[in-house]
């Protein structure tokens, strides 16, 4: 029976990682020599500074080929960065918000291009900036001849902006005078930030152009009025149980609070705590109101990459069919308007076949987008290959460490 069992072990361990004609170890298609090469990068970007720690992982076929740390967490205590770590992903907390909408979407309870004043009344007068005084912030404005939709909200062409990141300095001036602030608000609660959000100025008609917005905030809210359950409650129960995500929240938990990586910052040439002036970085430790639908979770490379194998796999993971497979097909379908030279659908970033000459890597309709704590990710659906690196830096300056890791995870597969 030993031997057996040992027969049965030794044919999966030669399926799992073999050897190449050239001498090369394969694993999933993947040679593990060419991903070492990942070490030698981020090795190097950590000895001369140019950031201070990382974690990387890369699956393919759903089967981790790649996983490890590099450099300090934690000037302050000498602490290193650990592969268990977790870190504020920021926007990349849209890519989960658009799911529960589509979850519930699929579930018949609205359609994509009803408006979203039919379900929050207070966008029903929304008007588009015309003229601004920056003297003393006083605007004019007028009335869109378009409804924002819940399509524009996911995909970021209604015409709302953002209050700290915006490009348009009137309107971050505006949003900065109400109050509105990004990520983090240690007062208001989700209907109120919402209703706030309604009544700024837009940046254009809906639906006309793209503009990185707040929008995914507001379907924070919309996910509560239609599912009946608070937002964090929905995720938890319909999307991190299911697929395991055991390390992804809003506000960590007191027995997780140790493992959350602090953002840093560059002091000359040390690395140094950031604490921002504008909002407070340590919202994931903070009880709290309001749950950003556009930035507010903190998360492990493992528990996103479960997140993101499901868009994979037809819409299944952990056992779990989380969306249907023609859902999960329409997430790769460009929702740009013509005019607009970028391609993003209903929950990513969405690599175009113009986009492939530049060799950035993946297949057309890799799926990708990152955070404003200086993380972010693929997922290529004709390789099977998903990539994610995590660092938690703020204004460090030049950092290519993600556009390499990215080309070095391609340059590895083999087969």
């Amino acid at each position: 029976m030993r031997n057996i069992l040992f027969a049965l072990l030794s044919s999966l361990l030669l399926t799992y990682c073999t050897k190449s004609s050239d001498n090369l170890t394969i694993k999933e298609g993947m040679s593990i020599e060419r991903l070492s090469r990942i070490d030698s990068m981020l090795n190097k970007a950590v000895k001369s500074k140019e950031i201070p720690g990382a974690v990387a992982l890369v699956t393919r076929n759903g089967k981790t080929i790649y996983q490890k740390a590099f450099g300090i967490a934690n000037p302050e205590n000498n602490s290193i960065v650990i592969e268990s770590d977790i870190f504020r992903i920021a926007s990349m907390t849209k890519a989960i918000t658009s799911l529960a909408v589509l979850m519930l979407w699929e579930e018949g309870k609205f359609f994509l291009d009803d408006p979203i004043s039919k379900y929050i009344p207070a966008f029903s007068e929304v008007e588009i900036l015309d003229d601004f005084n920056s003297k003393d912030s006083t605007y004019t404005s007028i009335l869109p001849k378009n409804k924002i939709t819940i399509r524009d909200l996911l995909t970021h062409t209604s015409g709302i902006g953002y209050g700290e990141i915006d490009g348009n300095p009137a309107i971050r001036s505006i949003y900065w005078k109400r109050g509105l602030r990004d990520i983090f608000s240690p007062d208001q609660n989700m209907e109120e930030i919402t209703n706030l959000i309604a009544k700024q100025p837009l940046h254009h008609e809906p639906g006309e152009r793209y503009t990185y917005s707040l929008g995914l905030d507001v379907l924070g809210h919309f996910v509560e009025l239609i599912s009946g359950m608070t937002f964090p409650e929905f995720l938890r129960t319909r999307v991190f149980e299911p697929l395991g995500m055991n390390d992804t929240y809003f506000t960590l938990p007191e027995e997780k609070q140790d493992r959350l990586v602090p953002v840093l910052t560059r002091d000359g040439d040390e690395w140094i705590v950031y604490n921002a002036s504008f909002y407070d970085v340590n919202y994931p430790l903070k009880s709290k109101n309001y749950f950003s639908g556009g930035a507010g979770l903190s998360s492990t490379v493992e528990d996103y990459a479960k997140f993101l194998f499901l868009f994979l796999n037809n819409g299944k993971a952990n056992g779990h069919q989380i969306i249907g497979k023609k859902t999960c097909e329409l997430v790769y379908e460009n929702q740009m308007p013509k005019n607009v030279n970028i391609s993003h659908g209903l929950a990513f970033g969405v690599l175009s076949e113009k986009d492939l000459k530049v060799g950035s890597g993946g297949s057309e309709g890799t799926l990708t987008w990152g955070g404003y704590f200086n993380t972010s990710y693929f997922a290529d659906p004709e390789e099977k290959i998903i990539g994610i690196i995590y660092k938690q830096t703020f204004n460090i300056g030049y950092d290519t460490t993600s556009v390499r890791f990215r080309e070095l995870v391609f340059q590895a597969v083999v087969e």
